[in-house]
């Protein structure tokens, strides 16, 4: 942990004398720790994944290797088009997680707000848009995104277009699940495939895009069904591992990359033993970074967490051969676009899916999708017989911690639920 701290002291310093000297120490570090990734993984996790975490740190080490190659994307436009592009998603929600895991993220939030960007704006975009100013990222192609479910997307990639000055492209999701809005949603899509081909000089077939949309449609049934059979497994994991599944199955979806490891974790999940602890759904982002819920739920014999729904936002109910409609469909139809009844309803199926044994719903700060929702959505799930634990906090920003009062509250909703505390939290 001290190397960590001490590590991004020095990106946090040298963002402030020498952003080019801060980019290259950025790039060196997670190179070095996907290196770890690759030879001497975790072993307490499935094969599997650990082959995502290496997966997921490939992915940001992209942007920063070959920025020229990569659009900044928002988590939920559909990538499959861009990849058919040749080009590599660059996220921002993802970036900020391992500029947060870096432990260099306070001073991109400082320079963020310094800049007049409200303190309540989600902190994962406070965390890019910072760093982005302090020029420690590079440079994209272009610029993708959404307005679904998060209204911080449209003053950060506004903003990321106008501090880059590169071509940008909205894509406007309505709220509500109709026909019409699935064919204004493909229009818009089609018209983002002419805004591609433009930028990048490079053709999208057809042909292409129905191989990629079979292979995403392949991969999610294929999650689902690892959801399904995990339900009474051992499974044990860390707090980053659902983070990463949520992450690839949004930006990475339709590669060759993320069918392989759905194979793998299918394998693997036969192998598991029988289901020990408690399975715990965890509803919204994952705060890693805390000591309380790591010793809570990090390799647990008694408590896990056996699903996140970042990695389950929409239903594989689409037709690849369509593909414009299939990514407008997904969208629209997207489980947190909407009221959010349609997301409760969407985390009640995916929980008992896993056969959860009891929720969380994380207010993560500067979220008010989920803040809004929080009440209503503890009523639901203790309605259909998951009893729920509403816990605040904040995904990215430690200065938001509390851990005291997390500690207290997730260790007793643990014991309620039955899961007698270890000695320690974490088997060796």
């Amino acid at each position: 942990m001290q190397i960590i701290e001490t590590y991004g002291k020095y990106i946090e310093k040298w963002a402030n004398t020498n952003p080019d000297r801060a980019r290259v120490l950025l790039k060196l570090g997670w190179e070095v720790q996907n290196l770890k990734y690759k030879f001497t993984p975790d072993k307490r996790l499935l094969p599997a994944d650990r082959y995502l975490a290496h997966l997921m740190m490939n992915t940001m080490l992209m942007p920063l290797k070959n920025p020229q190659e990569c659009a900044i994307v928002s988590i939920f436009t559909p990538c499959e088009i861009l990849h058919e592009a040749g080009l590599h998603p660059y996220n921002v929600e993802a970036f900020s997680c391992y500029l947060s895991a870096s432990n260099a993220e306070r001073a991109f939030l400082q320079q963020a707000e310094n800049t007049g960007i409200s303190e309540t704006l989600c902190s994962y975009h406070k965390t890019f848009l910072g760093a982005a100013q302090k020029k420690i990222l590079p440079k994209p192609k272009c610029i993708v995104y959404t307005n679904l479910t998060c209204d911080a997307n449209l003053l950060t990639f506004k903003t990321l277009a106008k501090l880059y000055d590169v071509p940008a492209f909205a894509i406007d999701v309505p709220m509500q699940q109709n026909e019409d809005n699935v064919k204004y949603v493909a229009d818009q899509i089609r018209d983002l495939k002419v805004f591609l081909e433009k930028c990048t000089g490079k053709t999208i077939t057809e042909d292409g895009l129905k191989e990629r949309m079979r292979r995403s449609k392949r991969t999610m049934d294929k999650f689902i069904e690892c959801q399904k059979k995990s339900a009474d497994k051992d499974i044990k994991t860390d707090l980053v591992t659902p983070l990463f599944a949520g992450m690839t199955n949004n930006i990475l979806l339709g590669t060759k990359e993320e069918e392989k490891y759905v194979d793998q974790l299918l394998k693997d999940i036969e192998k598991a033993p029988k289901k020990k602890g408690k399975n715990i759904y965890w509803m919204h982002t994952i705060p890693f970074w805390s000591g309380a819920v790591q010793e809570a739920l990090a390799f647990n014999e008694n408590a896990q967490i056996a699903g996140c729904e970042l990695s389950r936002t929409f239903e594989p109910d689409f037709d690849p051969e369509d593909p414009y409609d299939a990514m407008a469909r997904r969208m629209v139809y997207h489980g947190l676009n909407g009221s959010a009844v349609r997301r409760i309803e969407a985390g009640i199926r995916h929980a008992k899916d896993v056969k959860a044994d009891g929720a969380v719903w994380f207010g993560h700060w500067g979220c008010k999708h989920t803040l809004g929702a929080a009440q209503l959505a503890k009523k639901k799930f203790e309605e259909a017989g998951i009893p729920m634990l509403l816990l605040d906090g904040d995904g990215c920003d430690r200065s938001h911690g509390g851990e005291g009062q997390t500690s207290t509250r997730l260790g007793a909703f643990l014991e309620m639920l039955g899961a007698e505390e270890m000695e320690g939290g974490q088997d060796e």
